[in-house]
């Protein structure tokens, strides 16, 4: 293939810089959707349905133990990434695992 052929792929990531650059200059809007901050008793119990203590959690998914204190004492809120997390750990737990595992080899 020469270098300026272009592929679909290419094509498609093209089209999809565009939107994101015409979203940050304020053109358009992109639809979203909104991860709602778990409440520190949801965390608790996520933990603790897993029968993990902090650090163990923290260990297993990759967080900070410090962190899930504050978050499990209401002195801190999980920011947007790890709201994600706690939502996919929730939800598929074994997933995140596969994911953090370290690749066969």
């Amino acid at each position: 293939m020469m270098a300026d052929e272009r592929t679909e792929t290419g094509v498609e990531i093209e089209a999809a810089l565009g939107e994101v650059l015409a979203h940050v200059r304020g053109e358009t809007a992109l639809p979203c959707r909104i991860v709602n901050d778990p409440a520190a008793g949801r965390i608790v119990a996520l933990r603790k349905r897993m029968k993990l203590s902090r650090q163990k959690f923290a260990d297993r998914f990759g967080l900070d133990a410090r962190a899930i204190q504050d978050w499990e004492q209401g002195r801190r809120v999980p920011d947007r990434a790890a709201r994600v997390l706690l939502t996919v750990i929730d939800r598929e737990p074994d997933a995140v695992m596969r994911a953090l595992a370290p690749p066969a080899g």
